[in-house]
């Protein structure tokens, strides 16, 4: 049998335990990230631009959003690989959901970060994870190759 594949489960498993101790030390465990998440999207629902738009795509299943932006987070945070979702497809056609929208969520969540974070080192990691979250959605929903063309832009 290949060594690789034996292997993998024991890298896995060692990935999570680091996880697990990296975030530990910053202070990090299911509470925090529970707060965390609800404090931010009780934010965003009274935020004047961000509000109308998640609000319109998940009312009557707020709870649901919830418990899986929880799950989300604690599988980002402590890599478990528990979270199964497709981020992309789930944003993917939300009505009036636009590029400059994505600033005010991080703003609104580095604000959240400095009411909740448990350590200056748990806000600079859930902030730069989340701006590398932003920024990938950014691209996958709204980029188009076409425009760096360098025969369009000659014009």
């Amino acid at each position: 049998m290949n060594n690789d594949i034996q292997g993998r489960p024991a890298n896995i498993a060692a990935i999570r335990e680091r996880a697990e101790a990296e975030m530990r030390a910053m202070g990090v465990d299911e509470a925090f990230i529970g707060r965390l998440v609800e404090t931010f999207y009780g934010r965003v629902l009274t935020h004047p631009d961000l509000g109308p738009v998640f609000d319109a795509r998940l009312s009557g299943r707020w709870p649901e959003h919830m418990e899986k932006m929880k799950s989300f987070w604690s599988a980002v945070a402590f890599r478990s690989g528990a979270y199964g979702g497709k981020p992309v497809q789930a944003h993917t056609g939300v009505q009036n959901l636009t590029s400059d929208l994505f600033p005010k969520w991080l703003t609104l969540f580095a604000a959240t970060l400095d009411d909740v974070a448990p350590s200056p080192e748990a806000k600079d990691w859930f902030m730069t994870t989340a701006e590398r979250i932003a920024k990938s959605l950014t691209l996958s929903l709204f980029y188009n190759p076409a425009l760096d063309d360098p025969a369009k832009k000659a014009g």
